[in-house]
């Protein structure tokens, strides 16, 4: 009985979390769409994506990344995709989320026991990692020929170069330094308020 009623409020407790991270991933989408470097806007949208995965798990992790997808798409920050073609943007933006929240879960998981700040480091290195190169991906898929003509217009010779180095680089950068610098923070941060909350 004690132990139903311990886990009831330890998946209540997930379950407040991880709406209270949707609400974050949504007004920071919405925030972030505004701040735009290059083509795309800054996202900040991946810290509480490794939060989730680090406090709630892979499902919930998954989720925020999904919950991510869907807001870019509505924000309008992916409208030079969607007027390429609606069902490649709607499966490269909603997948790039998706997974990038389900493998960050999945490593914090794999890894939270050995040792909890490089299972978060590696968290927050998997999620970027993975958002952009499933967005390199569909881009390859089926935003080849706009990339390639984009790429000769701003001077590159090389398509890969282009989308590597003129595309995602600094964006790429960012996601990945702050959210190495940050998550491991912050899940320090909330492990030691629940430690002392016992």
């Amino acid at each position: 009985m004690a132990k139903s009623k311990k886990m009831s409020k330890e998946q209540s407790l997930k379950l407040a979390i991880g709406g209270i991270l949707t609400a974050i991933v949504i007004v920071l989408q919405f925030i972030g769409a505004s701040i735009k470097f290059g083509t795309f806007s800054i996202s900040l949208i991946l810290i509480p994506v490794v939060l989730g995965a680090a406090l709630c798990g892979p499902i919930v992790s998954a989720w925020l990344g999904f919950v991510f997808g869907v807001v870019v798409l509505l924000s309008g920050d992916a409208s030079l995709f969607l007027a390429i073609s609606v069902p490649g943007t709607i499966v490269t933006v909603l997948l790039k989320g998706t997974l990038c929240g389900l493998f960050a879960g999945l490593v914090f998981n794999a890894l939270k026991s050995k040792n909890m700040t490089l299972a978060t480091i590696l968290a927050a290195i998997v999620a970027p990692v993975t958002n952009t190169g499933v967005f390199l991906l569909g881009c390859r898929i089926f935003f080849f020929d706009a990339v390639r003509e984009w790429g000769v217009a701003e001077g590159f010779e090389s398509v890969a170069k282009y989308m590597l180095v003129g595309f995602v680089g600094f964006n790429f950068l960012f996601e990945l330094l702050t959210n190495v610098v940050l998550c491991p923070i912050v899940v320090r941060i909330i492990e030691a308020t629940k430690k002392t909350n016992k």
